[in-house]
């Protein structure tokens, strides 16, 4: 288990730990999903002596909490303000960037790793949790995946007509995503704000870098209609 002293924002919310524990009520621990909630309100409860639960997992929070007064439930959420608790909110890894190396020391220490990381794995744009944190290391030490910041060379804006370079931006941004994400398509998608099936038409029309799949050749509907002697202005190198 992650020491808890690792984990974002300790600095704030540890120096209240002790006290936290001695509260009579129930606590809510909640956070961005692999925040580190769940570990967290394991430690909790352990120390407590008390129950913890899952958000989502089973019963409902509401009628849970009653029959364990002193119970700790993790949760990607805040608690409804009509449920009795105190509650503490773990932040993600891009609002405490710090904490990334010696996360990712301890992972390496967990996954037997010696010697020096490269700089990459704890290079921003970071994967925002622990879980993808752990995740990159492991892409890293298994398949040798590194980020790259810039997927293929600067961004080239060729044509002058919206829709062309609309369709090449696509690209760009889908691609440094991939790459970026070491391959996580679920990361990938959240990077760009797009679902999984949004994530996966992109990919057909413009491959995938990681995963080395092609491009199917799928053009939108707005670059058909483009005829190549209007997209014939000088190109525009924008980095």
């Amino acid at each position: 288990m992650v020491p808890l002293a690792l984990l974002p924002g300790f600095a704030q919310w540890g120096a209240h730990l002790d006290e936290l524990l001695a509260r009579p009520e129930a606590l809510w621990i909640h956070g961005p999903s692999g925040a580190g909630s769940s570990t967290l309100a394991a430690e909790f409860a352990r120390r407590r002596k008390a129950a913890w639960m899952e958000a989502g997992d089973g019963d409902s929070p509401a009628t849970w909490l009653p029959a364990h007064p002193r119970g700790i439930v993790a949760a990607r959420s805040a608690a409804p303000g009509s449920l009795p608790c105190l509650m503490l909110r773990l932040p993600g890894l891009e609002e405490h960037p710090e904490a990334i190396p010696g996360l990712l020391a301890a992972f390496a220490a967990e996954e037997g790793l010696e010697g020096p990381l490269p700089e990459a794995l704890g290079a921003l744009p970071c994967p925002g949790n622990l879980r993808e944190l752990r995740n990159r290391l492991l892409r890293w030490n298994l398949m040798g995946q590194l980020p790259t910041a810039v997927p293929d060379g600067p961004l080239r804006l060729e044509a002058e007509d919206l829709a062309s370079n609309l369709h090449e931006l696509e690209r760009f941004l889908l691609h440094r995503a991939l790459r970026r994400s070491y391959g996580s398509r679920v990361e990938a998608a959240q990077r760009l704000g797009v679902s999984r099936r949004q994530l996966y038409l992109l990919i057909r029309r413009h491959g995938d870098p990681v995963r080395g799949e092609a491009a199917a050749g799928d053009l939108p509907q707005r670059v058909k209609k483009r005829l190549p002697a209007q997209n014939s202005s000088p190109g525009l190198d924008i980095r």
